[in-house]
């Protein structure tokens, strides 16, 4: 009888401790924020290859950096995604302008479609060097320390 209580011990303990142990994922934040720069690093002439679009975002007194990965298949017109024709997740996010509502936690970046139907989910950087048009972007992730460009 000791040892059964034992098992349902060790259970109980392990089911309340594996998220701690193993990284439980951080809760979304809602949030207004500020679109302040995009950047865009294109594939043209391309048969399934991917192109990239990075954001950045004024939330909260804080700068979020994002990307959206989209494939792309344009061989005759570098500015089409002939493919979004058949996979609508495939187009590139057009923010609307002003704020925008969006959610974040530590790995991504949600935002909705201007038709409001679907969000688009981008993956969080660290990274600023794509960002060329403000400073606040720019700045992202360089310490105090770190020579200024």
């Amino acid at each position: 009888m000791k040892a059964h209580f034992g098992f349902r011990t060790l259970i109980l303990i392990s089911a309340v401790a594996s998220p701690a142990l193993f990284g439980a994922a951080a809760e979304r934040q809602q949030a207004q924020a500020q679109l302040l720069d995009h950047a865009e690093a294109l594939c043209d002439n391309c048969f399934f290859g991917p192109s990239y679009y990075y954001y950045c975002f004024a939330v909260d007194n804080k700068i979020l950096l994002g990307y959206q990965r989209t494939q792309v298949l344009n061989y005759e017109d570098k500015s089409k995604n002939y493919l979004t024709r058949v996979h609508k997740s495939w187009q590139v996010w057009d923010a609307p302008g002003g704020t925008v509502p969006l959610s974040y936690d530590d790995k991504h970046i949600w935002v909705n479609r201007p038709d409001g139907k679907k969000q688009v989910k981008m993956h969080r950087i660290s990274s600023s060097d794509i960002f060329l048009n403000n400073k606040q972007c720019q700045d992202v992730g360089k310490t105090s320390g770190s020579p200024k460009n």
